[in-house]
């Protein structure tokens, strides 16, 4: 490998302290800063889902001692068994089982357990050669070969081929494709713009060179591809059960909503819509025939997370929320598991529309309530989420100054400052861009003098959320800014992210939060193409950073590192998005789950877990 390579792979190495790879993604709900949505991340852990050197040996920040990383219980394991797994929620699950497909984090937590991912990734998230596939990058010709194993299986027993690494990227780049993941990276592809616009039947970037190999063209490669990016697909469709549904269909098709074929340990038994689904172990996985019968992952309320987990009932908590931690700190049959996570929670402007037909964001500040960059920063300088951070999350979570969260120690700006809370700042702010209050009630009119309504859509929730979310609007009527809830009322999860991408009119701003993933590159949340754009934010300079964080040029790791610094200021500076807090991720583990490790470098194989007894422990406290 050339020295700049090593180089490079280096600098990406260093951005690793112990982090959560949201399984594609991973996430919680709350309201007001939870609920996330996921951005691909290269391993399946979060998405959501759940995940770039070497000139010396890699850097890598100590892992955080707030809470252990793993749990081994001593006693003999049983034969097999279920392990049981309370998703803290508040709504039903959509239940999309499909990568190509889903989009929130608690689709990704349940797909995790019967993943189709090809790569694996060391502890820094870089592609290895040990999983069902291995990357060989021609950096010169723009070129990668993946090879798969031979003898791997789907879990109905029909072999793995190269067709089924072809199959995802057919359905991305169809015309009739109803998902998310048709962007820049994607249409970077070779072909995949044409195969799109129905100009070619197929995508001529992809090419099967043999039964175990297949050849991907890119129109140009950068760092992102060690880490899964630059549109390169980390997870196989099985082509002999969906090559056949059309594209349109296939996100209501039994094939992805009641019997998904899969590669991991587990795979799918039984799926009560939007309430539990239970997993059998898959007798053709590729490692070996898992040591549990199966895992049951099950929706469960919030409000009785904790008493669930008092009693016994799972062994597992996912998307467990810090401000549970008082409740469940001196229960003496579980461990709580803890890591700082992928994740930034963040405010959103609204700042134009999604023209679905073409692919782009559409920006239209001139038209856009919230077109005015000094009334946006006034509304970050107006909240207190220092407060917020201690009161109702135990300071396990902390300010955000950044888009990027500080895991990523390569290119995270810690210089930033962000929004600090500063009324003061907020009201002067408003102040100079015109929005004043001319009758003396205390409330801002508009720049013309009349009356100045701000919609605010966020979250339902846990029993925290009212109470974060009240004081957040008491936070902006502080400055004199009347915000107001869309519908009245915090919103149900699938229908605010409903709301959000159809950009409903009634809605100015809004509070969400994303898994990053395990690829830091920004370009799948905020390019012009990204239907992820929620603020429909773009501009000729974002779009050229974007670019320049992903090109050639940044396989020089300086160069790269200094466009992420570039992005962040601009992106501080503009405020089409203020984030808003980062977050740590807390595993509540019952006692009679003999081992379970959550550290990325050293994860708990699937189907290695074993059980120590029939059922729960139960706390004597």
């Amino acid at each position: 490998m050339s020295k700049k390579l090593w180089g490079l792979l280096a600098l990406l190495l260093a951005f690793m302290l112990v982090l959560a790879a949201c399984n594609s993604d991973g996430e919680e709900s709350t309201g007001t800063d939870e609920g996330t949505k996921t951005e691909d991340a290269t391993t399946d852990d979060g998405g959501e889902e759940g995940t770039e050197e070497e000139a010396e040996e890699p850097v890598a920040e100590e892992s955080d001692a707030l809470f252990p990383l793993s749990v081994e219980n001593d006693g003999e394991a049983i034969s097999g068994g279920t392990l049981k797994v309370a998703m803290a929620k508040d709504e039903p699950f959509q239940g999309i089982f499909s990568y190509v497909l889903y989009e929130d984090a608690y689709d990704a937590d349940i797909l995790a357990y019967a993943t189709n991912s090809l790569f694996e990734t060391d502890g820094d998230f870089l592609i290895t050669d040990e999983g069902i596939a291995s990357m060989e990058v021609d950096q010169e010709n723009n070129k990668v070969l993946v090879k798969i194993r031979e003898g791997v299986k789907w879990s109905d027993g029909e072999p793995l081929k190269i067709e089924d690494l072809i199959q995802p990227y057919l359905i991305i780049g169809h015309k009739d494709y109803t998902g998310v993941r048709y962007d820049s990276d994607f249409q970077n592809i070779i072909g995949a713009v044409e195969y799109h616009d129905g100009a070619a039947d197929t995508i001529s970037g992809l090419k099967k060179v043999d039964e175990t190999t297949l050849e991907i063209s890119f129109n140009k490669l950068s760092p992102a591809i060690f880490s899964g990016g630059d549109g390169i697909w980390t997870y196989a469709e099985p082509s002999h059960i969906i090559k056949d549904i059309p594209v349109a269909d296939l996100v209501e098709s039994d094939a992805v909503r009641k019997s998904p074929v899969t590669l991991g340990a587990f795979k799918f038994d039984k799926i009560v819509p939007g309430e539990s689904v239970q997993l059998v172990a898959n007798e053709h996985y590729w490692k070996g025939q898992p040591k549990l019968d199966g895992v049951l992952v099950k929706v469960v309320p919030t409000s009785s997370i904790s008493v669930a987990m008092q009693q016994g009932e799972y062994d597992i908590a996912s998307s467990f929320s810090a401000s549970k931690m008082e409740e469940v700190k001196d229960f003496d049959n579980i461990e709580i598991l803890g890591r700082q996570e992928l994740y930034y929670a963040y405010l959103g402007f609204k700042l134009g529309k999604y023209d679905y037909d073409n692919s782009l964001v559409v920006t239209d500040l001139e038209n856009s309530k919230m077109g005015d960059v000094k009334l946006r920063q006034a509304m970050g300088y107006a909240l207190d989420v220092e407060q917020v951070a201690e009161v109702f999350y135990n300071n396990l979570r902390e300010r955000a100054n950044s888009l990027i969260p500080p895991v990523f120690a390569s290119f995270y700006d810690a210089s930033l400052e962000g929004y600090t809370y500063d009324p003061d700042k907020a009201a002067a702010l408003l102040e100079e861009a015109g929005f004043k209050d001319v009758d003396g009630d205390g409330i801002r009119e508009d720049k013309e003098g009349k009356p100045f309504e701000i919609k605010f859509a966020t979250m339902s929730g846990d029993d925290i959320a009212e109470d974060i979310t009240q004081f957040y609007l008491q936070n902006w009527k502080d400055v004199g800014l009347n915000v107001t809830l869309t519908t009245g009322r915090t919103i149900e999860f699938n229908s605010f992210y409903d709301k959000i991408e159809a950009d409903d009119p009634e809605i100015d701003i809004f509070m969400a939060a994303w898994g990053t993933g395990t690829n830091p590159s920004p370009a799948g949340l905020y390019s012009k193409t990204a239907q992820y754009n929620f603020s429909r934010y773009s501009s000729d300079f974002l779009e050229q950073t974007l670019t320049n964080i992903d090109s050639p040029e940044s396989f020089d790791a300086d160069y790269r590192a200094k466009e992420f610094r570039a992005w962040q200021e601009y992106m501080a500076e503009q405020a089409p998005v203020i984030p808003t807090m980062y977050r740590y991720e807390l595993v509540p583990v019952n006692k009679r789950v003999k081992n379970y490790n959550i550290d990325y470098a050293n994860p708990t194989e699937l189907h290695e877990i074993e059980l120590v007894a029939d059922t729960g422990v139960k706390s004597t406290k």
